[in-house]
């Protein structure tokens, strides 16, 4: 029941944002909605904290004097524990059923399960007998004589040492995100592990300058070319790419490193899969997922979670502190969230007015839970950072929950590479609107942050294409060598170094890019398959092209490198003194202030201006500090790095105090006052 005599002036969302008035009661309902789930859930006095401890009492313990195992299967009719410990004996391991639908069994001595033994649960159900993997299982492998995927004890003797208690999420208060997979970072035609990623990419992306990784497909997921996201075992670490302790040795690494790790984390569905997964584990197909039609999801194939049941929200919001505590993470990348919140799951919706958000097809249980998902993520580890894939713009995002918002830190700007895929599909160069990125680029809900980036890992998958090879074609394949002056890769690696630099410049207050596009990766991915003879050609990111000094990759890892080290020295992304200094529609330039410096952007195809009248907003003496043209980005170097500029009043300009300085086409300078 909504409290009626609750003032909307003290929800603080309707505050900030005055396009909800007309949307009250909906707010309403979304705060009342988390206070009465709430109270259902943790009672008076229990925290999320406290409440989120399932894999403390399911799954597999070793205790004093054996093991206990336990499971929730509420509609089952009996547990029986196999594996190879009892050489697959269907009969000789019963588990007994107690309270709230757990089943438990107890071994004896130490040695009645050992580290790496084989285990599944037979669930019988309905008549029907099904050989399943248990649900907080911490790893699962495929069986080497069976090939079927079977759950495997993890019980080293001895504990993981952990080294980074120096590390403080908040030193990386604006997030560098470099989003990466495992499996697909190395440049060998196989799947890369964990230690590899260790050894060889770790210090490529301190080297690069980013200081927080983004992984993808860390919880296990049968079909490899999934990217991750059909998991199957939500407390299981990918056994693609090795073990628990070698994930747990990376992120020990990243953190001494000074690199947070944060992980791309889906609750938004599961793997439908039977054998594999945790669908119809009691013989019910409502134990985790909504029933019926309403509990798979029409486009991907996969089971959606019932939020509004306890026993869901217990098993999810475990998942959640599990990997924070066991394996060091940051925090999360919320994968999905679009397709969560609403019934339709944003498919075939525009979301043009405020009216798509409260209607419905909201689902107002996804909505708590995801609350709940980050009052839980604070609690557990203050600092930690949460970022939501939500492609709607949902408002109160990132709003704090006691705001009537969701909670999480920031929402992926998801519109931006969309943006640049159409420009560079539909709009030739000279037609290119400078109010237009100005505004696609600068709008965002009021008080909620943004990650800002030019494109995504979709991009990179067979079937679409990444920036750089959008804009040098097959021209790519073989005219990257730095002799070679070829006018279409030009074109194509001039605007790679300005669709990046004002994109991370006004796209957001973080910053992300995906593994390899940071140097122009040239190929795409395409996973193993039946379609491409199971190669991993394609599977794999070539950072030889980079390291290759004779090569153009070379240039635009310099200037990505050297981009990031200015956002930093300056704070630009977290500085809110943003203000457009000039928008030249004629001439295709474009002027403003951020973080204390200047920066020109000149998209004319074509036309340098050899004296073109800057705006500053102040007077005194200017420097340029950073332009793309320089030598070592594969410009022409036509702009002189030594030179005081004096502000004037700039007759042209409405006498507004600024520079006349030479702007070549395509190249984006910044300036600083001296």
């Amino acid at each position: 029941m909504i409290d009626n005599n609750n003032d909307s002036k003290n929800i603080k969302i309707m505050q900030i944002d005055p396009y909800l008035k007309p949307f009250e009661k909906d707010i309403k309902l979304r705060v009342e909605s988390y206070k009465v789930t709430k109270k259902k859930v943790l009672g008076s006095n229990q925290s999320f904290k406290s409440f989120a401890n399932g894999d403390l009492f399911y799954g597999f313990h070793l205790t004093a004097d054996g093991w206990v195992y336990r499971e929730w299967a509420p509609n089952a009719d009996a547990l029986y524990l196999i594996g190879d410990f009892n050489n697959w004996n269907p009969q000789s391991h019963q588990l007994q059923k107690i309270e709230n639908g757990n089943w438990e069994i107890y071994l004896d001595g130490a040695q009645a399960l050992k580290h790496m033994s084989y285990v599944k649960v037979r669930v019988v159900a309905n008549g029907v007998s099904r050989d399943r993997i248990p649900l907080y299982i911490k790893r699962t492998v495929q069986n080497p004589n069976t090939h079927d995927f079977v759950g495997q004890i993890w019980q080293p003797d001895y504990e993981f040492e952990w080294k980074d208690s120096n590390f403080h999420i908040e030193n990386t208060k604006t997030l560098f995100i470099y989003e990466a997979h495992v499996g697909m970072a190395q440049e060998k035609e196989g799947i890369g592990t964990f230690n590899e990623f260790t050894e060889i990419i770790l210090p490529r992306i301190a080297a690069e300058g980013y200081n927080t990784i983004q992984l993808m497909a860390v919880m296990q997921h049968p079909y490899y070319a999934s990217f991750g996201y059909q998991v199957s075992n939500f407390f299981a670490v990918s056994s693609w790419f090795g073990t628990p302790d070698e994930l747990k040795a990376l992120i020990n690494a990243a953190h001494i490193m000074g690199i947070a790790v944060l992980l791309d984390i889906v609750h938004s569905h599961s793997i439908k899969n039977i054998s594999e997964g945790i669908n119809e584990f009691d013989g019910t197909d409502y134990q985790f997922f909504n029933a019926g039609t309403r509990g798979s999801h029409p486009a991907w194939d996969t089971k959606l979670f019932n939020y509004g049941k306890p026993e869901v929200l217990h098993f999810l919001l475990s998942n959640i502190k599990f990997w924070l505590e066991e394996y060091h993470f940051d925090g999360y990348r919320f994968d999905g969230v679009s397709s969560m919140l609403y019934h339709h799951h944003g498919l075939g919706v525009a979301f043009t007015d405020y009216s798509k958000y409260f209607s419905l097809d909201t689902n107002i249980e996804a909505i708590t839970y995801l609350q709940f998902a980050n009052d839980l993520v604070r609690q557990v580890k203050p600092g930690a950072i949460t970022i939501a894939e939500d492609m709607s713009g949902l408002p109160g995002m990132c709003l704090p929950v006691d705001f009537g918002g969701l909670g999480f830190d920031y929402r992926l700007s998801m519109g931006v590479p969309d943006l640049w895929v159409k420009i560079l599909k539909e709009i030739p160069d000279e037609k290119w609107s400078m109010g237009q990125l100005w505004h696609e680029l600068t709008s965002r809900r009021p008080s909620e942050k943004n990650i800002g980036y030019s494109e995504s890992h979709d991009q990179a998958l067979v079937g679409d294409k990444t920036l750089m090879l959008q804009l040098g074609g097959k021209e790519m394949y073989s005219h990257m060598l730095k002799t070679d002056d070829n006018i279409i890769i030009r074109r194509a690696m001039e605007l790679h170094k300005l669709i990046k630099f004002i994109t991370i410049t006004l796209g957001g207050e973080g910053y992300l890019n995906f593994m390899g596009n940071e140097f122009g990766h040239p190929d795409w991915i395409d996973f193993p398959r039946i379609g491409n003879n199971w190669s991993y050609k394609y599977a794999r990111r070539q950072w030889s092209l980079m390291e290759n000094k004779e090569l153009k990759y070379d240039y635009l890892a310099n200037f990505d490198r050297e981009m990031l080290s200015l956002m930093k020295r300056h704070n630009v992304l977290s500085s809110t003194d943003l203000q457009n200094l000039w928008t030249d529609e004629e001439n295709k330039l474009l002027a403003f202030k951020k973080g204390g410096l200047v920066f020109l952007f000149n998209f004319n195809t074509d036309i340098s201006y050899p004296e073109y009248e800057l705006p500053t907003d102040e007077m005194g003496e200017f420097e340029v500090v950073f332009n793309s043209d320089e030598l070592m980005f594969g410009g022409l170097n036509r702009i002189g790095t030594d030179y005081i500029y004096n502000a004037k009043k700039l007759g042209g300009k409405g006498n507004k105090p600024g520079v006349v300085i030479y702007s070549p086409s395509r190249t984006v300078l910044v300036l600083k006052k001296v």
